[in-house]
């Protein structure tokens, strides 16, 4: 079964971004996160989000 949360590192992997970068668009509200306790989660449909919405700008 393929992960549907990611942490921070590795949803900067995934866009091939740093992680501070990460942190900056998660701060802006450009990219959508959820907490689990104290850990900072990303869901794969908030990053395909942000990358159709990239593409959207680029149009």
């Amino acid at each position: 079964m393929p992960k549907l949360l990611l942490t921070v590192p590795e949803a900067a992997k995934a866009l091939a971004i740093s992680r501070s970068k990460l942190y900056e668009l998660l701060a802006s509200g450009v990219l959508r996160s959820v907490r689990i306790d104290g850990s900072r989660r990303i869901p794969l449909n908030a990053l395909n989000d942000y990358i159709d919405a990239l593409m959207e700008e680029a149009a």
